[in-house]
């Protein structure tokens, strides 16, 4: 059994009445809209963030009903949303390999129909009647907007700095992460203590992701769907590269990392970067600040009583730092 099963089995079924749930959303008459929208539908992915929020639910002994459903698809949806938007910011053809929505159908098209899906998150919001959730909801579309244009400023932002880097990965995925957890907290307790827990450990798993997949820009050999580099070529520094920059003196490394900033980096360029990042301790310094915030994570889970669905929680970490795409 792969590890993606292991995680959902104490959930299996609720997942799939999620799925029916998600699609329901994507039917419409228009033809246009219906073809973007099974193009949507057929890359739903592994559903971290739905399966987090249902796992959160489960372990704090809360029940698994429609409203349950409706909070999950909202977070998801909203991540949905930020994917489209977010390729037409970056220029990005693809995503994990597949044409992007916007390359696929053009600009206008993508915005639209990444508006539609941010105002399915909030008909999905609505059905669970709860002001509270919508707060988290806004403030989470609030981090992802400011975290986009933090990313876009830093560009003309000469340093390096880590911490910028932490705030930028913070509001653009840690902060969705955090609400997914919170949310589901929020649908099994009333216990504030217990609901700012799950927050900060939807918090620590995000980081752990978004530090992951940065790692992924600078593989040279697996398949991940995800071309070695691209992230310099859309203009960012990564926490490897950071590190190994400010750990090191060379100043043609440093010009070639502004060039990067400015949009002027050729491939080879990129290619002796990524080259550098990985001579220079970048990869397992990142590998090092991962692991700290996933252990962070298993620290929240500790006070819960061992069972079924803490083990899927503690697997779904230990997924989230070792996956390979």
């Amino acid at each position: 059994m792969d590890i993606i099963k292991q995680i959902r089995r104490p959930i299996a079924e609720d997942m799939e009445k999620y799925k029916l749930l998600f699609d329901s959303y994507l039917q419409h008459s228009d033809p246009l809209l219906h073809e973007v929208f099974l193009n949507i539908s057929s890359r739903k992915g592994k559903m971290m963030r739905p399966m987090l929020t249902l796992l959160v639910i489960r372990l704090l002994g809360g029940v698994i009903d429609d409203k349950a459903m409706h909070t999950a698809a909202t977070f998801e949806y909203f991540h949905t949303a930020s994917l489209v938007h977010d390729d037409i910011v970056d220029e990005s053809e693809q995503r994990r390999g597949v044409k992007s929505i916007h390359c696929s159908y053009g600009n206008k098209v993508a915005v639209l129909v990444g508006d539609y899906l941010l105002a399915n998150g909030l008909l999905c919001a609505s059905k669970v009647d709860s002001p509270r959730l919508v707060g988290i909801v806004s403030k989470a579309a609030q981090a992802l907007a400011s975290g986009e244009i933090l990313q876009l400023s830093n560009v003309s932002n000469q340093s390096i700095d880590e911490n910028v880097y932490y705030d930028i990965i913070n509001r653009k995925t840690a902060a969705l992460f955090s609400a997914c957890s919170e949310a589901g907290a929020l649908r099994a307790s009333t216990d504030e203590n217990v609901i700012q827990n799950m927050s900060l450990f939807g918090h620590y798993v995000g980081m752990c992701f978004q530090i992951r997949d940065d790692i992924f820009d600078y593989d040279t050999s697996a398949d991940i769907g995800k071309p070695t580099g691209n992230d310099m070529k859309e203009g960012k520094l990564t926490l490897p590269l950071i590190y190994a920059l400010n750990h090191s003196n060379d100043e043609y490394m440093q010009k070639l990392a502004h060039k990067v900033k400015s949009g002027e980096i050729s491939d080879d360029e990129i290619d002796e970067l990524v080259s550098f990042t990985r001579s220079n301790g970048g990869i397992e310094y990142a590998e090092h600040v991962m692991k700290t915030f996933a252990n962070k994570a298993k620290d929240v889970l500790s006070s819960y009583p061992d069972g079924e669905i803490k083990s899927s929680l503690m697997m779904y970490v230990d997924y989230v730092i070792k996956r390979d795409l």
